[in-house]
């Protein structure tokens, strides 16, 4: 990674992506800037250090808590993010030398804090090196499971309150797990069945192996590029969660869907090889260039537009998908920044722009037609209680679930309910409903 004495280029881009993510900028945004003029190897390191000392960030605070003197609270937020990425890296990345973690460390605290903040820097991350970073050094499982899981387990303390209330501790805990390994990569092809696209993998060099039942992706290998892959054959990076909503959707052989909050596009390219032609709508135009560059890949029948959901431009639509903004709860294990991100009052604001969401699609549905409300949260008030307030104020809208996906995917209302702990996969809502006359 460098000479020892300068702070090396990999240390210095992990702390800019914490500083950025700290302003607001979301980790993999971050993480690409950052990284955008270093090495293969370097990108490698940088990746692992930033998102797991983001992953691990109440675990890794909750440890150093207890050998600063003065507590977290005495640290500017520039000299915590140092400590964390040195505390990680003591903790987590095996190939680092202790030496080399502590030393770099305590440089980069010297240049923001002096002297006295490189002593402080160097106490407390021996001191951390010498004792460790066990179970034992936490509040334990079974006497307390909130404070282990919001430490050990690394969340924030509201989110795992609101969890245990309904899922109860042994399922937290299996959520927790899940959401601290780091999300395997899944590919959906294209125009080709899924043990074609495994051979034509195989073929390339690459190794996808199959889901399960009625999941139409690929899990491929650790460590394969998917630049590299989607040059050579057809399909896109989609996590089963999400392919199974459009599978859910049940709408194969429609000429004519509606998304509505369509980039970056996953759910609009499967549609569009199901035979459909799609106006796939979006609010951010950045967000829409992504899709266009994917539809330029992998083809398909899409016109784009720029527009809100809440004030949607169609009328007398056959189908309308409607993928809702969320909290995201269910892709925490992909996003690890956004548990730190969300506040019970950005739920809130959430289900209330939901709700108006569902509500404009409700006026665009012709008679017939087919309403699919999706998201991937984990939060009743965006899902299931979002659900049943829009068809209890829309009596011409009935719930027609489908025999499309495989049923334990399916709640017993009918509705499509993936969950990380139980599936492995990203969590996924849908409820596909029908207009009356």
């Amino acid at each position: 990674m460098g000479a020892m004495g300068d702070v090396t280029k990999g240390r210095r881009a992990a702390a800019a992506v914490l500083r950025a993510v700290a302003r607001g900028r979301r980790l993999d945004l971050a993480l690409s800037e950052a990284v955008a003029h270093l090495s293969d190897q370097d990108r490698r390191w940088v990746h692992e250090s930033s998102y797991g000392a983001t992953r691990f960030r109440g675990r890794l605070d909750h440890l150093l808590d207890i050998h600063l003197r003065n507590g977290l609270s005495s640290l500017s937020p520039l000299v915590l993010d140092y400590l964390r990425l040195g505390a990680y890296q003591l903790l987590f990345m095996d190939g680092v030398p202790s030496y080399a973690a502590i030393s770099q460390t305590v440089d980069q605290v010297k240049e923001v804090a002096g002297a006295g903040g490189g002593r402080m820097a160097n106490g407390v991350l021996r001191s951390l090196e010498r004792e460790g970073g066990e179970a034992s050094r936490f509040p334990g499982y079974s006497e307390d499971p909130e404070a282990h899981l919001s430490t050990w387990g690394s969340h924030p303390k509201w989110m795992i309150r609101r969890w245990l209330k309904r899922l109860g501790p042994e399922a937290v805990r299996r959520l927790v797990d899940t959401n601290n390994t780091p999300a395997p990569v899944y590919f959906r092809p294209l125009g080709v069945t899924l043990d074609e696209a495994r051979d034509l993998l195989r073929d390339e060099g690459f190794f996808g192996e199959v889901v399960g039942k009625g999941i139409p992706c690929l899990r491929l290998k650790d460590g394969t590029n998917p630049a590299r892959l989607l040059e050579r054959v057809p399909g896109f990076i989609q996590d089963p969660g999400a392919a199974l909503v459009t599978e859910y959707a049940d709408v194969w052989g429609e000429d004519l869907v509606a998304d509505l909050c369509a980039a970056p596009g996953g759910k609009t390219l499967a549609l569009a090889h199901s035979g459909a032609y799609v106006l796939a709508a979006d609010r951010s135009m950045p967000r829409l260039a992504l899709l266009r560059e994917n539809l330029e890949r992998v083809g398909g029948r899409v016109d784009l537009v720029a527009a809100l959901a809440e004030k949607p431009p169609f009328r007398e639509l056959p189908v309308l998908l409607l993928d809702v903004p969320c909290s995201g709860t269910g892709t925490l294990r992909r996003h690890p920044d956004a548990r730190w991100r969300l506040t019970p009052d950005s739920l809130r604001r959430l289900a209330e722009l939901q709700g108006k969401m569902l509500e404009a699609g409700a006026q665009i549905v012709r008679p017939g037609g087919v309403l699919v409300y999706s998201t991937c949260t984990l939060e009743p008030e965006e899902n299931q209680e979002q659900v049943e307030g829009f068809l209890s104020r829309n009596p011409r809208f009935a719930m027609a679930g489908t025999k499309s996906v495989p049923e334990q995917y399916v709640d017993s209302q009918g509705r499509l309910l993936v969950t990380p702990h139980d599936t492995g996969f990203d969590g996924a809502f849908a409820a596909r409903m029908v207009r009356t006359s």
